[in-house]
């Protein structure tokens, strides 16, 4: 069997990546439904919100017994190949819904 016929095992976002999306895209989702979207364990995720929560990513408020998560749009991302760039940009560009909240087409690539 060629590696062209095995499914890949690597993706493009890592996990963190995929649990801010999912809260940017649900706010009020439960941590056991981002696992279950992401395709990680409930307690990976709990450590994932966690380092989003501490290092200014993400603000967690508790509402009654659940939590709601906003996204710091202007927090940069962290690895030095992208200094100085803000995650909204990866968010507005990787949502399911645009910016505007509607589904909007893929931008074009020059």
């Amino acid at each position: 069997m060629s590696s062209r016929d095995k499914p890949p095992t690597w993706t493009f976002l890592t996990n963190h990546a995929q649990v801010l999306l999912c809260l940017a895209e649900m706010p009020d989702l439960r941590l056991r439904d981002v696992a279950e979207r992401v395709g990680i364990t409930e307690r990976a995720t709990q450590r994932i919100v966690s380092d989003l929560v501490e290092f200014g990513y993400v603000h967690r408020r508790r509402q009654g017994r659940r939590n709601h998560y906003r996204i710091n749009p202007k927090a940069h991302m962290r690895h030095p190949a992208q200094e100085g760039i803000k995650i909204s940009g990866l968010l507005d560009l990787l949502q399911r819904n645009g910016p505007s909240g509607r589904s909007s087409p893929p931008p074009s690539i020059r």
